[in-house]
């Protein structure tokens, strides 16, 4: 049960961090830190994106699964599941790769633009 747990954990730690990389940038502009953080964070996704690699909080959300049940199904929290759903959205890697330069580009504008 404890793998179970923990795996949702990783799936809304996964959707927060996706959420920051969107909207980062509205915090980022008052705080340096959090600015270098977020750009950071723009900077890991689209690299995994160009390579092609899986995300390592994907990696440890599959282990974590395995650990628990190899054959884990829909069973548990319905709030986990449609969180997932919005996580590993089925999109093609080529739109993914646009979606993770155009964010790139407009964060890398909004900061520009604060500084300008």
């Amino acid at each position: 049960m404890i793998y179970k747990i923990l795996a949702d954990i990783v799936v809304v730690t996964h959707f927060l961090w996706i959420l920051f990389l969107f909207f980062g940038a509205i915090w980022g502009v008052r705080n340096k830190a959090i600015m270098i953080f977020h750009l950071s964070g723009l900077a890991f996704a689209l690299i995994i994106q160009i390579f092609d690699w899986y995300c390592p909080l994907t990696h440890l959300e599959i282990w974590l699964q395995s650990r628990h049940s190899p054959t884990l199904t829909y069973t548990g929290s319905f709030i986990i599941h449609y969180v997932e759903e919005i996580v590993y959205i089925e999109l093609s890697r080529i739109l993914v790769l646009i979606l993770t330069i155009f964010l790139c580009g407009w964060n890398g504008w909004l900061y520009l633009k604060k500084r300008g």
